[in-house]
C-alpha cells in the first residue's frame, strides 16, 4: 500500500526539483534582466554608434533590452577595467577595440588589465581603417602637401579622440616615423574636435573614418589618406597610407564584443551566435557599410587568436614608441 501522504509527497517533489535545479548553473535562464555594453567613448564616436546598433537588435535576439554605457578615459582603460573586474554573468559586456584592447593599456604606467587574460573575447564585429584628414580652409588636399607644410612650419597640432585614443596612437607613430615635429591636442570625443577641425582651431585630425564620411561627402573636411592597406570602399579615392609610401603606419580599429573572465560557455556561446546572426543580416550590412566598417562574423577561436595577435605586435609598438598618459 502507498503510504506517502500529500505533505509528504509534495515535500519529496519540492526536494527532488531543488536537487534538479542545483545541478543546473543559475545562468540557465540567461538573460532575466537587462544587459549592459560599455562603450570606452563619448557617445557620437565609431564604437558608440556600432554598440547602439548592436544593442537593438541584440536586445530583439535575447529577449532582454541591451543599453549602451559610455565609460570614456584613460585611453580605454576607466572602461575596459569596469569590465574586467565585473561579475562574470553575463550582464556587463565591453564593446572591445583597438584602444582599450591592444593600446590604451600600455601607455600607462602601470597596466591595468592583461587585455588576453582578464577578458572573455566573446564576438568579432568587424574593423575600419583610421583617416589623416585635414581643415578644409588650411589648404592642405593631399598628405603630400601635409608634410610638406608640417616641415616648413615646423610644428603641426594634430587632433585625436582623446589622449591614449587610436588617432593619438597613430599620430605619435606618424611622428616617429617621419620625424615632423606632430603636437597632439585631446579631445573629449571625435564630434569637438570636427567642430574645430571645420573652424581650422586645429588643421589635421586622426581617427577612424566612421564618424567623418558625412563631412568629407559635403566638403567640409578633406581626407588625405587612410591607414588601412586596401582603400575604402565608401572613399576608393583617398590614398591608402601603404601607397604613400608609409606601411609601417598601417593601423584599423578593429570592434568586438568581450566580457569579464571566466564567463559560462554556454552564454559565451550564445553572444557569439547572436551577433553572428545580426551581422549577416542585410539592413545591418548596409548600415554598417556606410559606416565604413566591414563585418565579418568569425568563431570564437578565431576571435581569440585575433585579439594574441594585436595584443602582441601593437602593444610593444606603443612601448617601443615611448608612449605615455
Amino acid at each position: 500500500m502507498n503510504r506517502f501522504n500529500p505533505s509528504r509527497r509534495t515535500a519529496l517533489h519540492w526536494l527532488a526539483a531543488s536537487a534538479a535545479a542545483a545541478t543546473f548553473p543559475a545562468y540557465a535562464q540567461w538573460p532575466d534582466r537587462p544587459i549592459r555594453i560599455v562603450v570606452t567613448f563619448p557617445p557620437g564616436g565609431s564604437s558608440d554608434v556600432l554598440a547602439r546598433l548592436m544593442a537593438e537588435q541584440l536586445g530583439k535576439k535575447l529577449g532582454q533590452p541591451v543599453v549602451v554605457d559610455n565609460k570614456p578615459g584613460a585611453g580605454g582603460t576607466i572602461g575596459g577595467t569596469l569590465v574586467a573586474t565585473a561579475p562574470p554573468d553575463g550582464y556587463t559586456l565591453l564593446l572591445s577595440n583597438t584602444t582599450p584592447i591592444a593600446l590604451g593599456p600600455f601607455t600607462l604606467e602601470k597596466q591595468p588589465y592583461d587585455p588576453v587574460g582578464d577578458f572573455t573575447h566573446m564576438a568579432y564585429l568587424g574593423a575600419a581603417p583610421l583617416v589623416i584628414m585635414a581643415s578644409k580652409p588650411s589648404g592642405i588636399k593631399t598628405y603630400a602637401e601635409f608634410e610638406d607644410v608640417a616641415r616648413k612650419q615646423g610644428r603641426m597640432d594634430f587632433g585625436s579622440g582623446g589622449p591614449g585614443s587610436i588617432g593619438h596612437i597613430h599620430g605619435e607613430l606618424l611622428k616617429k616615423t617621419t620625424g615632423l615635429n606632430m603636437v597632439h591636442v585631446p579631445y573629449r570625443g571625435g564630434a569637438p574636435m570636427t567642430t574645430d577641425l571645420i573652424a581650422n582651431t586645429i588643421p589635421i585630425g586622426i581617427d577612424v573614418i566612421t564618424s567623418y564620411i558625412p563631412f568629407f561627402k559635403g566638403g567640409q573636411l578633406v581626407p588625405l589618406a587612410v591607414t588601412s592597406a586596401q582603400r575604402a570602399p565608401l572613399m576608393p579615392e583617398v590614398p591608402t597610407i601603404v601607397e604613400l609610401k608609409q606601411p609601417k603606419l598601417v593601423l584599423e580599429n578593429f570592434f568586438g564584443l568581450s566580457g569579464p573572465p571566466r564567463m559560462p560557455a554556454d552564454v559565451v556561446a550564445r553572444i557569439n551566435s547572436a551577433c553572428n546572426e545580426v551581422l549577416v543580416m542585410p539592413d545591418i550590412q548596409k548600415k554598417l557599410t556606410e559606416l565604413a566598417i566591414v563585418a565579418k562574423p568569425e568563431t570564437l577561436a578565431m576571435f581569440n587568436d585575433f585579439v594574441k595577435e594585436q595584443v602582441a605586435v601593437l602593444g610593444p609598438t606603443v612601448k617601443a614608441a615611448g608612449i605615455k598618459l
